[in-house]
């Protein structure tokens, strides 16, 4: 799995199932949920792949891929790569919003936005565009944007940061180490 999103798409006939989750968040929400073979890769797309191929046998059953709408391609041809049969299904969709939350306009005029988190590319990229939309982009000028990965960084750079940091790791974790 590539997000606790994709979760609430397995039944409880699923739980007895081997569930590699891209991160300690996502393996978190599916032990709660009932999993009861959970392993994190703690990381991303590349080290859920390699988490993938060091713990299952190849060629072997094929391995399911949850993630979101038009997300996942680059896993699914990592794990390929690896040798393993991957079926790819899309079990949830995230669709952006329409437009900036009104405290995040308030907070983007106000002088308090010290920094901004961006936990995925996509994210990053619909923050650009709506700030874009609202005529808001020069007042990020005073904070600095916090990317969990290099793609969420480049589709930030769009916008004039004070500055970008990049997370040592793509974990929750390191993401907050970055506020200290």
């Amino acid at each position: 799995m590539t997000s606790g999103n994709s979760i609430q798409a397995f039944s409880a006939s699923w739980h007895g199932t081997k569930l590699f989750a891209v991160g300690d968040a996502t393996a978190r929400r599916a032990r709660e949920a009932g999993f009861v073979d959970v392993r994190s890769a703690d990381g991303d797309a590349t080290a859920l792949a390699a988490l993938t191929a060091r713990l299952l046998p190849v060629p072997g059953r094929p391995v399911l891929l949850a993630s979101g709408a038009r997300q996942g391609a680059g896993l699914a041809a990592d794990l390929r790569g690896w040798g393993f049969a991957v079926i790819h299904r899309e079990v949830y969709a995230a669709t952006p919003a329409a437009a900036l939350p009104v405290v995040a306009v308030e907070a983007l005029r106000g002088e308090v936005l010290r920094a901004a988190l961006f936990f995925s590319a996509e994210t990053a990229r619909a923050f650009v565009t709506l700030v874009g939309a609202a005529g808001l982009a020069s007042r990020v000028a005073d904070v600095e944007a916090l990317a969990i990965g290099r793609p969420a960084c480049v589709a930030l750079e769009a916008l004039p940061w004070r500055a970008i940091r990049v997370a040592a790791r793509p974990t929750q974790d390191e993401m907050l180490a970055l506020l200290r």
